[in-house]
């Protein structure tokens, strides 16, 4: 989370996700149920990195299973960029969320993802964008 998503260092990225990322159920995100190779990956995470330049997410809890990991976390953002259909609006939010990541071979292999969308949605001052889109 640190590396990627919070500094968008890809460096060591095949060292810890798997050549073929699936996003099994990530209802909002255009990557949901397509499975990603390396370059998709990280097409899909500097999407919101370029939306969100300041983009953060801080893990408060994690819950540790067989071949998967539950994680409750807390993001944090500016959109200064623009996002399909939600130009930009200079608007910071905060929201909660989890995700279950999936292993295969001692890497990532893909994720399931719910978080406060409506939220989301109300902090960046995006209703009035949306409807008009």
């Amino acid at each position: 989370m640190n590396e990627v998503w919070n500094s968008g260092d890809f460096t060591n990225l095949s060292d810890y996700v798997s050549d073929t990322y699936e996003v099994i159920d990530d209802p909002g995100d255009a990557w949901n149920g397509m499975s990603l190779n390396h370059d998709e990956f990280i097409a899909r995470v500097m999407h919101s990195r370029n939306a969100f330049p300041d983009l953060r997410f801080d893990i408060q809890e994690m819950i540790d299973g067989d071949e998967k990991i539950a994680i409750r976390w807390y993001m944090s953002g500016t959109q200064s960029g623009d996002l399909p259909m939600i130009p930009a609006t200079n608007k910071c939010f905060s929201i909660s969320g989890m995700t279950f990541y999936y292993f295969k071979n001692g890497k990532i292999s893909g994720h399931r993802q719910a978080f406060d969308q409506l939220g989301f949605i109300q902090q960046i001052d995006a209703f009035g964008k949306i409807a008009n889109a």
